[in-house]
Parts: structure tokens; sequence; C-alpha cells
């Protein structure tokens, strides 16, 4: 199927040819569920839905072997005791000092998360941590959904399957379903793509503003949102709807709003967000941290995390220069582009950066594209290849969460 030749608007490729009339099978959804859901959605889903509860059950698995509490690394691993804290406490109350003397505290943390966590423990009979986690799982299907929903609106059916299929056996994917933010970044960011692909700026912009309160990448949506608002401006010489500029203002106010809230508790409005981030090694230093840590790695070794988050960076830049070249709608190569220069940039652990990509899937689209093609010509190849990489993530995720000790 062509692809579409749009590179810098929301415009849309041509409609799906209708599906052929076929008898009803015994396991077709009926026609009130199906409107609205693109043709193939549900084996898709129920794929993303089985590889990652097999990788879930490797966790817990894991966690048996070595005598730990079953499901403790699922939902209180590093990162995801700060937002329970939060949740349960709010901000203000919880500091750690390292053993380099920097005061870390929980403002570095967004806000929309343990919001949403302490919302669910307020109407459910739930823990923090089991809210946590079904926030986190529900919204790795939301966000799969998108994923799926983008690929066939772009590319059809073969491709889309493939692209969920991918992002599913992503190394790190294990964390789009432990009690973290990426799933809840990842499925606002990737609606609010698909928004702007089919024009719906006040929804997109809301949802990048959502997206702004659920993790410091979001600016990279923001901008995405707001870049592909002004080129279709441009396009259209000035005569768009109020819609796409409210969007496009819309689309920023999450991040800023949270920013300059945390500079008004540390007393400097524009810096204090970036001092408190700063103490947790994180600011944007043009990578000069990451290239120490690539000559270190390279000149005395590292542990497998390490090597394997540094194979996943260097595999996105490379996906990056082919998505280029793919020439997909402007706003997925902005948006994927910021989360790229946001990974080689920053400061910080260097095993944390590959879950930075994780909600960026249009860099799986020319391996997506590429394994439809095989699925077609060659069917055994293709199973032989997504079973290598489900067996890769599944293992990988069952280590870097239950048995490594990098941070995550």
């Amino acid at each position: 199927m062509p692809k579409v030749d749009s590179v810098s608007t929301s415009s849309v490729p041509r409609p799906e040819p209708a599906a052929p009339s076929r008898p009803a099978g015994r396991f077709d959804l009926p026609r009130i569920v199906r409107r609205g859901i693109p043709e193939g959605a549900v084996p898709a889903l129920a794929l993303f839905a089985g590889v990652r509860l097999a990788g879930i059950l490797a966790v817990i698995l894991t966690n048996a072997l070595r005598g730990h509490p079953l499901v403790r690394t699922l939902a209180h691993s590093w990162d995801s005791r700060w937002y329970l804290h939060i949740a349960a406490q709010g901000y203000g109350h919880k500091m750690w000092i390292t053993p380099q003397g920097a005061v870390q505290t929980d403002w570095a943390f967004f806000p929309l998360y343990p919001a949403l966590i302490r919302a669910l423990t307020t109407v459910l009979p739930l823990t923090p941590g089991q809210a946590a986690l079904l926030i986190a799982w529900l919204a790795a299907g939301v966000a799969a959904y998108g994923v799926y929903v983008i690929g066939h609106l772009l590319y059809g059916r073969g491709v889309a399957t493939a692209l969920v299929g991918l992002w599913a056996v992503l190394p790190h994917a294990v964390e789009l379903t432990i009690a973290y933010t990426e799933s809840l970044f990842a499925a606002l960011a990737i609606w609010a793509l698909y928004c702007v692909l089919k024009g719906r700026w006040l929804w997109a912009g809301s949802l990048a503003a959502f997206a702004g309160l659920a993790r410091p990448s979001g600016f990279a949506v923001a901008g995405a949102v707001a870049l592909a608002a002004g080129c279709e401006a441009w396009r259209r010489r000035g005569r768009v709807s109020w819609r796409l500029w409210a969007g496009a203002v819309l689309a920023p106010l999450g991040f800023l709003g949270y920013v300059l809230w945390v500079g008004t508790q540390v007393g400097n409005l524009f810096g204090g967000y970036f001092k408190v981030q700063s103490a947790w090694d994180s600011r944007f230093d043009f990578g000069v941290g990451a290239a120490r840590f690539v000559k270190a790695l390279l000149l005395h070794g590292g542990g497998v995390v390490y090597t394997v988050a540094l194979l996943v960076v260097a595999t996105g830049v490379l996906l990056f220069a082919l998505l280029c070249l793919d020439r997909p709608p402007l706003v997925l190569v902005v948006f994927s582009g910021v989360l790229i220069l946001l990974v080689l940039g920053g400061s910080g652990s260097f095993s944390s950066k590959p879950r930075f990509l994780l909600p960026a899937f249009p860099l799986l689209i020319p391996m997506a594209r590429a394994l439809a093609r095989t699925w077609r010509v060659r069917p055994g190849q293709a199973v032989l290849v997504y079973g290598a990489l489900t067996l890769v993530s599944l293992f990988f995720g069952a280590y870097v969460t239950a048995v490594a000790h990098s941070p995550l």
C-alpha cells in the first residue's frame, strides 16, 4: 500500500478502500462495537496484550526464583516509590541527600501520575501500588491502540499490526507495564499526534498539555503540535480556524505551568525547576555527559544494562535517520527528533535513556514496513524474527526489572 506523501501538515492519506463484504466470522465483534475501530485492531491489541502479559509473568517468575516479593519490583522500583509517596503525602515531604551532598526533592516528578493514583485510591479499594499498576496497564493499552490507529491511517493494516507488535517487544518495553509514567505519557502523546493528523487541534493541544503534566519530555509533544500548527497555517496562508491557534497555545501549558509552580516553591520562578533537576544530575549538557559515559564504557567495559542501553540509543539514532528518509508527516518527525535530542544531549544515568525513547514509536515505522513486506512473501522468516525479538524483550525486561541494580 503506498504511503502518505505529506511531510509537514495535518493532512492525512487517502481513505482506505472499503473492506469487501464477508459473512460474519465466529469471533467478529458486533457492528456497534466495530464502528470506528480500524480493521485488524483487535488482533493487534491482543498481540500487544499477550506479549506484555508474558513480560509481567516473566518478572513475577524471576522474583519468585530470587525469593523476592512477586510483584514488588513492578510497583515499587526506583521512581515508582517517589510517585507513590507523592500520591499519599503530596509534594514537599520527601527528599534524599546523595553521597555527593546533592539534595534531591520530589518536585522533580511531574504531578499527573500521582494525582491519578490518589484519585483512584479514593474511589476504589486499592492500595497506591495497585492503583499505579492499573493506570499503567490501562494507559499502555490505550497507547498501543493509538499506535495502531496512526499506523493504519498512514500505511494500512499490515504495517499497523507490525508497528504495534514491534512496540511491544522493545528491549525496555517492560517499563510500559510497571508503575512508571512512560505508558501514561505515551498514551497522551500518541493520541495528541493522531489528533494533529486528523486536524483536531483543540484535542491535540489539550492532550499535549496533559502530557506536559506527566513527564518533562512533554514539551516534545507541545513542540510537535505547535510546529505542525504553524506549518499548517503557513500552507493555508493564515486561513485557518481559531481552533488551530487555540490548540497551539494550549499545548505547552501543562509543562510550563508545572515548571513555574516549582519555581514558586523554590523561590526562583524561572530557574527553580532546573535547579531541582540539576540535583538529580538531570540537565541538558549538549551530550558532554553521554560522551564521557560512552568513552568510559568503551575503554573499561560495563554491565549488560549499560551496553544494551548504548545499543538501543545508537539504534534509535539510526532509525531516526531512516524515518526521515521515509518522509512521514512532520509532526511524527519532530516528536521523535526532540526525544532523540533529549536522550543524546541530556545528562543523567545512561541506563535510563532507553525508556525515554519508548514513546517515540515513529522510529519503528521503517522496521514495521520491512516486517510487513517480509510477512507477505516469507511469513516463516517474519515469525522467526519476531519470536527472537520477543524472547530478548522478555528476558531482558525481567533482568533489568528484577535482577539488575541499575536505575530504570
